[in-house]
């Protein structure tokens, strides 16, 4: 296993206006950065995931995989906001020198994309081949294309340009349930008390979204466990649940479904107003409608794509990834067939490995367009 390794910066301005102070980026990083050091391939996370992708993309990550570490240098960074040694909500407030808690405020896509890029340069990487992850991930990969314009190629999976409806509802649905914990005390509970119930039907609800219903109906039927007195869907439910309540922390559940709110490929980026500033938790950034014109922000991306969508993903469904295929001139659209839905990013593994591995095989060879590439962060 890759050592889990912490960088630490002494401040870092967020989007909404505030600044955080004694910041702590956790990451780790497989295979050796060449002379040049621009053989880099960067790796991002979903929701509760973290920086050891690893093990959670297994096949993915190796020599001989996609993601070759015998010639590339693979780097995974944990998001803000998260519990897996990134600064967040779990972190002490230097100010207060309590945890933050509900204070810690809410960052977008972008910071967290602001935030990795400093990383990398502190590593000093000096160009970044691939960028690549799912869901959330994707979402990050995607920004990484319009924020840094070195970057070669992208690889986004299950994922879309910008939050839906659908799945803004999603997550203010297992929200509610957090809050509705009599121990969530308006995010301020206690280490020893925490929210317990309400995390564990959040994810039980996220579940619902991550599969669909042949999955459900496939592995589980109308099985019962009877000493358990409960059908087997619902005794697998409950053990999800408790997996990440003894795993993952309330807080940092509810700001990092407030991030993915945030993702907006257009925010900003067109004609009118720039975005509302934060004024309180609920209402980040991102949480208004799409500035400009969302087609012609797709068009602007520069990079070879790979658009990957899942067949049976009713969380981030295939409509959403072609729209970005057809929108992005250099994108190819490829479809993961799998009745596993969403979760298929990481449950069909090593099917994803065989597809993005060929279109690296393929891409690699291609002549670069004859446009001038440069870092803009806009």
């Amino acid at each position: 296993m890759s050592e889990l390794r912490i960088k630490y910066f002494d401040s870092v301005r967020l989007e909404g206006g505030f600044t955080l102070r004694d910041v702590d980026v956790a990451y780790r990083t497989w295979g050796e950065l060449n002379e040049s050091r621009d053989n880099v391939i960067v790796v991002f996370h979903s929701l509760t995931g973290d920086s050891n992708a690893a093990d959670w993309w297994a096949p993915m990550i190796g020599p001989g995989r996609a993601l070759d570490t015998s010639t590339h240098f693979v780097v995974c960074i944990n998001l803000l906001g998260s519990c897996y040694g990134t600064t967040g909500p779990t972190s002490i407030d230097p100010g207060t020198g309590k945890p933050y808690a509900n204070s810690f405020p809410i960052p977008t896509v972008r910071d967290n994309v602001a935030l990795q890029r400093r990383l990398l340069d502190e590593l000093g990487v000096t160009g970044i081949e691939v960028a690549i992850g799912g869901s959330l991930g994707g979402m990050i990969a995607l920004e990484w294309a319009l924020m840094d314009r070195s970057l070669k190629r992208v690889v986004a999976v299950a994922t879309s340009g910008r939050h839906s409806a659908w799945c803004i509802a999603w997550s203010e649905a297992q929200r509610q349930a957090i809050y509705a914990d009599p121990n969530w005390n308006g995010g301020n509970y206690s280490v020893a008390s925490p929210p317990r119930a309400g995390l564990a039907t959040a994810r039980m609800m996220a579940m619902l979204s991550y599969r669909n219903q042949i999955s459900f109906s496939d592995r589980f039927g109308r099985d019962k466990i009877v000493e358990q007195e409960a059908f087997s869907v619902e005794s697998y439910l409950r053990h999800q649940g408790k997996k990440l309540v003894d795993r993952f922390d309330a807080n940092c559940y509810v700001r990092l479904s407030q991030t993915t709110n945030s993702h907006d490929l257009a925010r900003g980026r067109g004609l009118g107003r720039r975005s509302e500033s934060v004024q309180r938790p609920e209402s980040g950034p991102g949480s208004g409608q799409s500035e400009g014109n969302y087609e012609r922000v797709l068009a602007s991306i520069e990079q070879e794509v790979l658009v990957v969508g899942i067949s049976s993903d009713v969380l981030f469904p295939v409509v959403e990834q072609e729209e970005l295929a057809f929108h992005i001139p250099r994108a190819e659209l490829e479809i993961l067939d799998s009745t596993h839905g969403h979760d298929a990013f990481l449950l069909e593994a090593e099917h994803l490995n065989r597809k993005v591995k060929r279109w690296l095989r393929k891409t690699q060879t291609r002549r670069p367009k004859t446009v001038q590439l440069s870092r803009t962060c806009v």
